[in-house]
């Protein structure tokens, strides 16, 4: 794999790093249970994180994904929905 899979869209306005969409370097895929998320989501009254949103997935720590490899997603892109940074792309095997 020589690249980081895509965070093609992210609805979680809340986060500091949505500004037009994902403009964190890299995020990481976890969450607990049923509800795979993006820890890397921070509330904050500031945005940071790259000029344009061009965000990707560092990690995923979810290896019930069928796009999960070798704690690496394979997904072309992925979609992050809602208030809780949910990844609306997780495919359980």
């Amino acid at each position: 794999m020589t690249n980081q899979t895509l965070v093609s869209t992210c609805a979680t306005t809340a986060c500091a790093y949505n500004n037009g969409g994902c403009t964190a370097l890299a995020v990481t895929i976890g969450g607990t249970g049923a509800r795979p998320t993006c820890a890397t989501f921070v509330k904050l009254d500031a945005r940071g994180g790259l000029p344009v949103a061009n965000g990707r997935v560092g990690a995923c720590q979810r290896l019930e994904c069928v796009h999960n490899k070798d704690l690496l997603c394979t997904a072309p892109a992925i979609d992050v929905a809602g208030d809780t940074a949910e990844c609306a792309s997780f495919t359980a095997r």
